[in-house]
């Protein structure tokens, strides 16, 4: 059976279909089969940052109503053999997710895949709470931010009550931790909140520190999942991630401020 992950958050805009993207792609790459699954119908982002937006036939809402079945709506990355994508609908409404349509989809990708990562949106809204009432692992994505930091707090109640492991009285959903757009040299100035403050608001799990990087939009523009830049920060970090999720003890990085020598201060600019 699959594992299934949400990605989710209480703020828009945090990065949770880059984390997506990153996340299933770094599981896909160490020999994982994996399936990704974009949550947020009407939108629909998660194929343009995978770079399969003209390979779309069919999505999640037309299989969930029996109008294509898996295989013709399973799209396959061509960078890794073990990673598919199923994207959501532009033309439907949220509705259109129903509990037993998406727990059904759910169950039949569970006997094919080792984990199934869901891109949710943001908030309460009728596709957030549908990702994260099938989850096993929640991955909250947040800023260093107060309102970013205060939201997130008020989808862990949600997490912990509102779904099908809290209904059914099973083991709660494992809840991570995931920092994005950390910039240690705001955090130093007080601009910021720095890890300690989120970590002491939320007592989460520090499953990753995403540091402030053009990478993760030169990559989402270029439809490439940030963790295969291995030169940069930002897909270095995410590739930590991975490795913490199945339980690798890394040291988190990228939490001090960079040190630059003379001449880089000087030509700096």
């Amino acid at each position: 059976m699959a594992r299934i992950i949400v990605i989710t958050s209480g703020k828009g805009g945090v990065g949770k279909t880059t984390t997506a993207a990153a996340m299933s792609m770094g599981l896909a790459q160490r020999g994982k089969r994996t399936v990704v699954i974009d949550f947020d119908i009407g939108l629909r982002n998660l194929d343009l940052v995978m770079g399969c937006e003209r390979r779309v036939v069919y999505d999640f809402i037309n299989v969930i109503n029996g109008e294509a079945n898996l295989n013709q709506a399973l799209i396959r990355d061509k960078r890794c053999d073990n990673l598919y994508i199923l994207p959501a609908s532009q033309t439907r409404d949220k509705d259109a997710l129903t509990r037993d349509g998406v727990e059904r989809v759910l169950d039949q990708l569970s006997e094919h895949y080792d984990f199934i990562v869901c891109d949710s949106p943001a908030g309460i809204e009728h596709g957030a709470t549908m990702a994260m009432y099938f989850a096993d692992d929640a991955i909250v994505v947040t800023n260093p931010e107060v309102s970013s930091v205060r939201d997130s707090d008020r989808m862990l109640g949600i997490l912990a009550s509102r779904s099908k492991r809290a209904e059914e009285n099973r083991e709660p959903i494992r809840e991570y931790l995931l920092l994005t757009r950390y910039d240690p040299v705001r955090v130093a100035r007080g601009e910021m909140l720095s890890v300690d403050d989120v970590q002491e608001i939320l007592s989460l799990r520090l499953l990753g520190v995403i540091p402030e990087s053009k990478a993760v939009l030169n990559a989402s523009n270029a439809g490439i999942p940030v963790i295969l830049d291995r030169e940069s920060d930002a897909g270095q970090a995410y590739g930590d991630m991975v490795a913490r999720y199945l339980g690798e003890d890394i040291p988190h990085r990228f939490l001090q401020p960079e040190k630059r020598g003379l001449l880089s201060r000087l030509f700096k600019g």
